[in-house]
Parts: C-alpha cells; sequence; structure tokens
C-alpha cells in the first residue's frame, strides 16, 4: 500500500477559500496536517462587496475538526497582507494556491474598461501579487509548491468570457515561467484547469451537471502536486468528475515557403496551407528551446537550399516512431582506429588551456621532459569518432534527426596510463535508450584497446531533442550518475582564463563541428559568437583536480564524470570549485564572469589516498586571488536581495585589494541603483566609502583568524561575513567610516560561504 500522502509542517495559503473549490482545498490540506490560511475577501461573484464570514466559516469547521488555520480577509492584490498572515500565524510560506477569482460575462462588443480591468486584476494580477509575496520565502528555504488556477475558456475561448478567458490563459504563461526559474530552488508550478460545481460555473452549467461535478473531484489533484514528492512542474491539467488529463501543445512539421536570394509571397503560403496544417506526423515541442530548433534548421536548408516538404522530413521525423529500443539497444558500431603520435597530445594539451608559462605544464609540452606524459582526459579523443562520424545514423532502430543531437554527459575510466604515442582501436556499443518525454538519451558506451590491453571507457550520454515519447523507460542501471557536490564551501578553487582561440586550438585534436568556430553557424544555432566544446570545459576542470590533488601525477588518475549544463564563450574565466572526500573529489566549474556553472554533478575519482589533514579552507590556484570566491558568492546573494538593499542601505562601496603590495583587483558593491551589483572594477560612480587591504588578510577575516585584541589602533567595526573585527594597519578607509556599519546587512545575512 503506498504511503499516505502528509502535509505536517507545511504551511498553505489558499486564496478564495470561502467556498467551491477553494474550501475544499482548505479542508483537504487541514486534514492531512497543514497550516491553512483561508483567504477570502467575502464578495459577490461579481467583485462587489466584502464580507468576513465566509473565510471564518472554513476557519470555524476546520478548527472544529482539530486543524490549525487563520483567516484572512484582504484582497489578492494585496498579496503581501495574505503572506504577512500565514508568517504571522505559522513562521513560514510553503504552498500557494492561487484560486480566487470573480466573473462579469459580457460579450466582447459590451466589455466594458471595468469588466476587463476588474477580471484581470483579480485573476491574472492577484495571483501575480500572491505568488510575488511568497516567492523569496520558498527561495530561502529552498521549497515551494505554486498552483495556478486556469480554465477551459482559457484554454478554448468560450463566448462571452473574452476577459475571463485571456487573463486564464495569461494564468498558464506565467505559471511556465515561474516552473522554468524556480527549479534551481525546488519551487513547483503547475496549472489546473478544474470543470467543478462552484458560483462560478453555477452560471454557465445546468444544475444536474453541476451536481455531479463535485470540487472534491478536484482537490485530490491539487495536494497531489503540491507533495514534496512531487516532481512535476510546469505542466497544464484538466480535470473534473474524477477524470484527470494532462495537455501538452502539438505543432505540424509545416512547411518551408521561401527560397534563398527570391521574394516570400503570400502565394507560396497559400499552395502550401495543406503542409503547414496537416497535423500528421505531429512533434511536441515542450520548450522554447525545442521551439526554436526548427527554426534554426530551417535556416540552414534554406542556405543551402536542401529544402523539402518540411523542415524535417530531409533526415528523419522526430515522431514518436522515430526510437525504437528494442533494435538498438546492443548493437555495435563499426570498429574505429585511432593512430596518434606525441604531437596530438601536446596539441590537446595546449587545447586544454596549458601553457608554457606553468612550469609545472612542461611534462605534457615537451616531448624531451623526462616525465613526459599524456593528459589522462586525451582518452575522450579516440573514442569520439563514435559521436562524430555517423555510425548512430546505421543503428537499426535510430530514425531520427541527427541535427537535434546534443551531447548531455560524458564518463570516462583509464585502466591504464595513456601511452604518448600508438595505435588504438575502439569499439562502441548501445548501452541503453532511454524515453525522457521531452527528447531521448542514448547512452553509447565505448571500450578503447592497445592491442589486446584494455585502456580506458567512455560513456557518452547523448540527448536527443524531440524524440521522446516513444514508451520507453526514464533510467537505466547502466547509465553512470552524476553526484551533487557536499553542502559546504569548496575545499579548493581554481580558476583559468580561456583564450579568444582557445575552441579554435581545441577542435583540432579532432572536433571538426563549424559551431565552434564559425559565427554564422553559430548565430543559427541561437548563439551570439562561437562556443567553446564542452569537452574542453572537461578537460580544463580535470587538470585543475590534477594539479591540486595529485600534483599533476597522471597514475593518480581514475575516473571523471560531469553534466554539460551550459556553454562557454572563449575568452571567459572557467573556476572550478572543487570538494575531496576519501578518493573522490567533487567538482562544478563555472564561468567566473557570469557565475553561470558549465559543469555540474561532476567528479573525479583518484585512485591513491588523498591527504584527510589538508586544511579545508577556499584557496585559489593559478595567478586567482582568495578573496575573489568570497566576492563572487556575496555577487549571487546581491542578485536575489539586491533591490530591497538599494532602499535601506543607498551607498556604494569598493573594495581595493592588494597581493604582495601591489594592487591587485578591485570590487564595487552598488547599492544605490536599480536591483543593486557587485562588479570587479572601479565604481561607476564615486564610492562612498573604499576598503584597502590585502588578499591574505581579507581571507583571515574571513576565517575568523585575526584576534581583534592584538590590532587597535583604528577603532571601528567592520563587519565581513559575519565578523566584527577591529584591527590596524592592515586596513585603510576612504569616505564615510559610518556608513561601513550598514555593510553589515550585505555581509552578515547574505554573503556566509
Amino acid at each position: 500500500m503506498s504511503p499516505f500522502l502528509r502535509f505536517d509542517g507545511k504551511v498553505v495559503l489558499v486564496t478564495g477559500a470561502g467556498g467551491g473549490l477553494g474550501k475544499e482545498y482548505a479542508l483537504a490540506f487541514a486534514e492531512r496536517g497543514a497550516s491553512v490560511v483561508v483567504n477570502d475577501l467575502g464578495g459577490d461573484i461579481k467583485g462587489e462587496g466584502k464580507s468576513s464570514s465566509a473565510a471564518d466559516k472554513v476557519v470555524e469547521e476546520i478548527k472544529a475538526k482539530g486543524g490549525k488555520a487563520v483567516a484572512n480577509y484582504d484582497s489578492v492584490e494585496n498579496g503581501d497582507k495574505l503572506v504577512q498572515t500565514a508568517l504571522d500565524a505559522f513562521g513560514r510560506i510553503d504552498i500557494v494556491i492561487n484560486n480566487a477569482g470573480i466573473l462579469r460575462d459580457r460579450s466582447f462588443a459590451r466589455t466594458s474598461d471595468l469588466d476587463w480591468d476588474l477580471i484581470h486584476r483579480v485573476h491574472l494580477r492577484g495571483s501575480f501579487m500572491v505568488t510575488r509575496a511568497a516567492w523569496n520565502h520558498m527561495k530561502s528555504q529552498k521549497f515551494g509548491r505554486i498552483i495556478m488556477t486556469s480554465s477551459a475558456a482559457g484554454i478554448y475561448g468560450n463566448f462571452g468570457q473574452a476577459n475571463y478567458s485571456a487573463a486564464k490563459l495569461g494564468l498558464l504563461g506565467l505559471s511556465n515561467t515561474l516552473a522554468i526559474e524556480g527549479n534551481k530552488y525546488n519551487i513547483h508550478c503547475n496549472t489546473i484547469a478544474p470543470t467543478a460545481g462552484s458560483r462560478l460555473t453555477q452560471t454557465v452549467m445546468p444544475p444536474d451537471l453541476l451536481e455531479s461535478l463535485k470540487a472534491e473531484y478536484v482537490a485530490p489533484l491539487v495536494l497531489w502536486l503540491c507533495h514534496e514528492s512531487c516532481e512535476e512542474n510546469g505542466s497544464l491539467f484538466e480535470a473534473g468528475a474524477g477524470w484527470i488529463g494532462k495537455l501538452r501543445w502539438e505543432r505540424t512539421q509545416g512547411a518551408i515557403v521561401r527560397h534563398k536570394n527570391q521574394e516570400m509571397t503570400p502565394e507560396a503560403v497559400r499552395d502550401n496551407w495543406e503542409a503547414v496544417c496537416d497535423f500528421r506526423n505531429a512533434n511536441k515541442p515542450q520548450n522554447i528551446q525545442e521551439s526554436i530548433t526548427t527554426l534554426v534548421d530551417v535556416l540552414s536548408r534554406v542556405d543551402t537550399e536542401n529544402l523539402s516538404a518540411n523542415p524535417t522530413s530531409a533526415m528523419a521525423s522526430t515522431s514518436t516512431t522515430g526510437i525504437d529500443p528494442a533494435q538498438a539497444v546492443g548493437q555495435k558500431l563499426p570498429e574505429m582506429v585511432f593512430t596518434y603520435s606525441q604531437t596530438q597530445c601536446i596539441l590537446y594539451a595546449l587545447g586544454v588551456g596549458m601553457s608554457t608559462k606553468d612550469p609545472d605544464h612542461m611534462k605534457f609540452l615537451f616531448e624531451g621532459h623526462e616525465e613526459f606524459s599524456c593528459l589522462p582526459t586525451f582518452g575522450v579523443i579516440p573514442s569520439q569518432a563514435s559521436m562524430m562520424d555517423g555510425g548512430l545514423a546505421a543503428v537499426p532502430g535510430f530514425n531520427f534527426d541527427f541535427t537535434k543531437v546534443l551531447h548531455g554527459e560524458q564518463y570516462l575510466e583509464l585502466y591504464k596510463p595513456l601511452p604518448t604515442s600508438g595505435k588504438l582501436t575502439s569499439q562502441a556499443t548501445i548501452a541503453d535508450v532511454l524515453d525522457k518525454g521531452s527528447g531521448a538519451v542514448i547512452l553509447l558506451d565505448v571500450h578503447t584497446y592497445d592491442e589486446k590491453d584494455l585502456l580506458c571507457y567512455n560513456q557518452f550520454s547523448l540527448f536527443i531533442v524531440g524524440a521522446g515519447g516513444f514508451g520507453g523507460k526514464r533510467t537505466s542501471e547502466k547509465a553512470k550518475g552524476t553526484v551533487n557536490p557536499p553542502n559546504r564551501p569548496p575545499d579548493a578553487v581554481m580558476t583559468d582564463e580561456t583564450s579568444r582561440d582557445q575552441a579554435a586550438l581545441y577542435r583540432l585534436s579532432g572536433d571538426w563541428n563549424p559551431l565552434h568556430i564559425d559565427p554564422s553557424f553559430a548565430a543559427m544555432g541561437g548563439f551570439k559568437k562561437p562556443i567553446l566544446h564542452g569537452l574542453c570545459s572537461f578537460g580544463f576542470a580535470a587538470r585543475h583536480v590534477l594539479k591540486q590533488y595529485a600534483d599533476n601525477d597522471v597514475l593518480q588518475f581514475k575516473a571523471i564524470k560531469v553534466r554539460f549544463v551550459k556553454p562557454v564563450i572563449p575568452g571567459q574565466s572557467l573556476q572550478t570549485e572543487m570538494w575531496k572526500e576519501g578518493n573522490r573529489v567533487h567538482i562544478q566549474t563555472k564561468i567566473k564572469e557570469t557565475g553561470d556553472v558549465v559543469l555540474a554533478g561532476a567528479y573525479v575519482d583518484l585512485k591513491g589516498t588523498l591527504d584527510k589533514t589538508a586544511a579545508k579552507e577556499p584557496s585559489v590556484q593559478a595567478g586567482g586571488l582568495q578573496s575573489d570566491l568570497v566576492f563572487a558568492e556575496i555577487g549571487r546573494r546581491i542578485k536575489d536581495v539586491g533591490k530591497d538593499l538599494v532602499k535601506t542601505v543607498n551607498a556604494v562601496f569598493q573594495w581595493e585589494i592588494t597581493k604582495d603590495g601591489n594592487n591587485a583587483a578591485q570590487w564595487t558593491i552598488d547599492l544605490k541603483n536599480g536591483s543593486g551589483s557587485l562588479y570587479k572594477g572601479a565604481p561607476q560612480a564615486k564610492a562612498d566609502v573604499t576598503f584597502s587591504l590585502s588578499d591574505e588578510d581579507f581571507m583571515e577575516v574571513v576565517l575568523g583568524k585575526l584576534n581583534p585584541q592584538k590590532h587597535r589602533i583604528y577603532h571601528f567595526f567592520i563587519p565581513i561575513l559575519d565578523h566584527f573585527i577591529t584591527f590596524a594597519g592592515k586596513l585603510k578607509v576612504k569616505g564615510n567610516i559610518m556608513l561601513s556599519q550598514k555593510l553589515e546587512t550585505i555581509l552578515k545575512d547574505y554573503a556566509k560561504l
């Protein structure tokens, strides 16, 4: 028997809970242990009047059954008041059910400004105001569940409800975006279009039908979507009479109606109209990226005049018939032979950022070095042809558009150090095929041999956009899984700047995709500039670990696993954060300039026993500053709370960091303009306060090592990362010293590492 769903400890806010669906939701949540805020303005169906009795009756009913509830009588346009009621009564807010609504039905020609505005104020703006008030609380606690209430009228339209239909479909758009923005904070947002007996539906349904469409037949869906174990996010459901259905968009294959160097005409649209509207072999885009992919494909076909009746038929359909795991799994690709010399090893090392500027790199760059070695991640190079040379197209059961293939994850394991030259043989096998709904995942296992000796094993995880929905399994025991890093500050950080020619250099190791060098081709993929190869970032991260924890000893390297998250533009800096636990080093690689994560769920396994007594203090290598890590974290926190800080602080702070007596970096915290920001460099406007100290002393303060009793020349408080310290000779301050006290607001609460 499945576990009984409970909501103990959770606080639920239900708007419009004085009757109908809202009342049923409130009672159901309370019955299962939740604390409930019952909101209802108490007005009539047209939004007129106000009364506390509706909400009070529901609260009384909950309490009579031993539940916990409080009433709120505010309009949903005052969303902050509704959420404050939850905070005052129960100390938190976990779940928001946007259910409040009114009707002012008129034919479109008779709809007044008031009819239109009032409907949107209650349904769309009201849901926005309530959700916004709860949003940051949900983000900080890394949990939230939100329900938007749409309607069949919003999905399909309905006579006399233009105002209502527009607002209800607007809620779906709002929900879809919140699902994307909230996902990384474990905030899920879904939309329901319920059909149930209520004061709103009584105007459009006969009494006998209303009786059979009870609100209690909708509430179970809402409770499941709001439970912490439910992973559904960004979806739309219709529900009523005990039936639940999930909706998704469907789109025809369409038709290309223009040609290169020719004018596009209405006549061409007319002549292709049947194909434009033909839903046979329709596809089902799941997000805006999948939608745009078709346009990129069209641009490519028009430019090359490789036209067909629809934009995808020239290769293969992405319909549900494009994947047959029963035929594909276990199939072997043609054997691949890779012959290389010392030159390829050196070229690869340069491609992943090694330089003669660093003496430690010479063993990978100079064939005459006494310890000349091949970087372990070179192991991906002999096997990558299995992904690039068209072998997948010959696999039975694979009938999809190969322009939709994305490299999702990579695993590499070494059994012996790679020789610096030789002739290697690789055998690739389709290990498994997974159905992820919006696409398919192919697990491609590649074993590479030096004659009969197994050297290394690669697993390529390839995501095929739009090829899902064939009814396959979602997970596989054969997949090498990613692992999230520990929940603590990194033990070490290493940063390297990529060169503008990094991709041009790396591609010489065998990945000739023009996406990485041709601006026009990159533009068709939606990129402003050519992007860096994911396996190049992979190489950067691996050698960071090798240097930090293995002294560049290739014999210590065992395996690496990464998930590719975001692209890198050549010239940006790659910052690898590392956490060591036994022989495993968890890693996360970011773009230093933006904070965007590019490699996630990643780790490197080493063979030797790591030094467990090494200090777990943040460190930065390769010419970086230790303080950079701290400021990067402060910047991420300011993104969340900057706008509020501008209102309370209203000042510009400048930090001048020195190293070895020389100026090394400048940081500016601007809390005077817009939503607040932190950036590297001098302030754009004059700083109110300027702090100058060394990188080493800054970190001493961060780590709480400075003894304030030993440093008493300057007598003022400088709050840095929860420490209030007086010290002298190590810090210089210019400007309004008293403003330094306001710095506490930034650093004390929001910059703990």
